[in-house]
């Protein structure tokens, strides 16, 4: 999809649609007022958020069509509602045959802020999950997305081109997540992983099965042993231009189990096919490695997905079998359908001995999280307050909610085992909580955020904005983060 900015007036512009966002206390602007006010007094239209209304052939505009979208109270209208209601707007004219959609930018919103949010939304809902359909019906998709705004310098355009990056970096993470398990097995991320590398310029490595052996990589081994997909620990690294003024060196870890059965403490059948998005926190790190080589941060960002394949066969793991981790703890692994953590531990382990100073890991970790706080907010978890504080920051200013979980030393208690260092899961109740004490364990005195994304990294149905599947969630967040530090 075309997108560029526009710097004409709405009345001169050619398009198959233009739409404006019209908040409740607004009125209605000349070039629609009748048509609008006829809207408001019928109640088929009060500015709310989520409506939208088309006026066809707009006898002041050159425009095929108008479309008024509802902004809300304009009060507390934010970046974040603009980018869902672009979104909403393509998502809905698209299905109507519209091809080039102008968008006009005014409202309360800074003007960089509302460009990088509305070219975010366009490209965002603009994308759809149906790449394997063979339909012969010609796909339904905007052809050019063009913002209206009135010049304003260098700032406009790079916040536009931040925007388009940031959005089209979400997208490859989506991407990655919508390939089903027979054509992304952590081999095939690799090979993803290495072909975004060399074209944004990126450092590559990966550790094949034999050299994690060498290593010590036990736990992360012991998931990867049931199938006969060979594993692999994706590295991706990103070293600022300059020499950075600072030591300190951001780990980015993301969780990569191309397929999730549950190995021998199997998986319910019911709901099992959509186990194929148990990669999405490798897919964001790699989404967010993808953006951050094209906006260049001014510390190093290291990328590292274990990935792997958690399958059922005579040579699976078993509940009760001790593994060995990275940093010589032992596990025993009571349900191996707690896997998640034991492939990140190896993989934050790996993290510190490569030189970062901080790690954030990102996860479909635990259906518990979904249980605690739906499908709405990421769970957030940490043994460090300013590093936590950072994260939650950049994902309020990219509109991803994020709520602080608690770690108290009360749960470690959960993790005992009367066989080995400690245990891979701690029961029923507290279950996203006893999951991250057990990363904290081998985050050790190193600064560190767990994010589980379980509830999150999937829409189960298609919202007015974004299509039905994997949202890319914290792609964003990481940028900002790093953008920012």
């Amino acid at each position: 999809m075309e997108t560029k900015l526009l710097y004409e007036s709405l009345d001169k512009v050619a398009a198959d649609a233009v739409a404006v966002v019209l908040f409740e206390e607004s009125e209605a602007p000349a070039y629609a007022k009748a048509w609008i006010d006829e809207l408001k007094a019928s109640g088929e239209f009060a500015g709310k958020a989520g409506e939208m209304a088309v006026l066809h052939q707009p006898a002041a505009l050159k425009a095929k069509r108008l479309i008024v979208a509802g902004g809300g109270k304009r009060d507390k209208f934010d970046a974040a509602a603009l980018r869902r209601a672009v979104g909403s707007v393509v998502r809905s004219a698209k299905q109507k045959g519209v091809k080039t959609l102008a968008f006009a930018l005014d409202g309360p919103v800074a003007k960089a802020a509302a460009a990088e949010a509305a070219v975010e939304g366009a490209i965002l809902g603009n994308y759809e999950t149906d790449v394997h359909k063979t339909s012969s019906k010609e796909s339904k998709s905007l052809d050019a997305f063009h913002l209206i705004a009135s010049p304003d310098g260098a700032e406009l355009e790079a916040a536009f081109e931040r925007g388009r990056i940031l959005a089209e970096s979400q997208n490859f993470a989506r991407d990655l997540v919508n390939e089903p398990a027979n054509r992304m097995t952590p081999l095939v991320m690799a090979d993803r992983a290495r072909a975004m590398a060399a074209e944004a310029g990126l450092e590559y490595e990966v550790l094949d099965e034999a050299k994690m052996r060498e290593l010590g990589m036990g736990s992360l081994l012991g998931v990867a042993q049931g199938s006969t997909e060979p594993p692999a620990l994706i590295i991706v690294r990103y070293r600022p231009p300059a020499s950075p003024k600072s030591t300190d060196h951001l780990a980015l870890v993301g969780k990569g189990v191309t397929f999730d059965s549950g190995g021998i403490s199997i998986k319910p059948a019911e709901g099992m096919e959509k186990m194929k998005y148990d990669m999405a926190g490798g897919a964001a790190v790699l989404g967010a490695m993808r953006a951050i080589a094209r906006l260049k941060p001014s510390i190093p960002v290291t990328a590292f997905v274990p990935a792997v394949e958690n399958m059922v066969s005579g040579r699976a793991q078993r509940p009760g079998d001790i593994v060995t981790s990275l940093d010589g703890k032992t596990i025993e692994v009571l349900n191996t359908d707690a896997e998640g953590r034991l492939i990140l531990n190896d993989a934050m382990t790996y993290a510190k001995r490569q030189g970062c100073t901080h790690l954030v890991d990102v996860a479909t970790l635990t259906g518990a999280i979904v249980v605690a706080l739906g499908y709405v907010n990421v769970g957030a978890f940490t043994n460090d307050e300013p590093l936590l504080g950072k994260v939650m920051a950049a994902a309020k200013d990219q509109g991803e909610k994020m709520w602080h979980m608690p770690l108290d030393d009360d749960y470690k208690d959960l993790l005992k085992s009367a066989f080995a260092d400690l245990a891979n899961i701690g029961g029923r109740w507290g279950g996203a909580i006893s999951a991250a004490w057990f990363l904290k364990e081998f985050a050790g005195d190193t600064p560190w955020v767990h994010l589980d994304i379980a509830g999150t990294a999937w829409l189960e149905e298609t919202k007015p904005y974004m299509a039905k599947g994997p949202t890319g969630v914290t792609v964003r967040t990481f940028v900002k983060l790093a953008m920012g530090w």
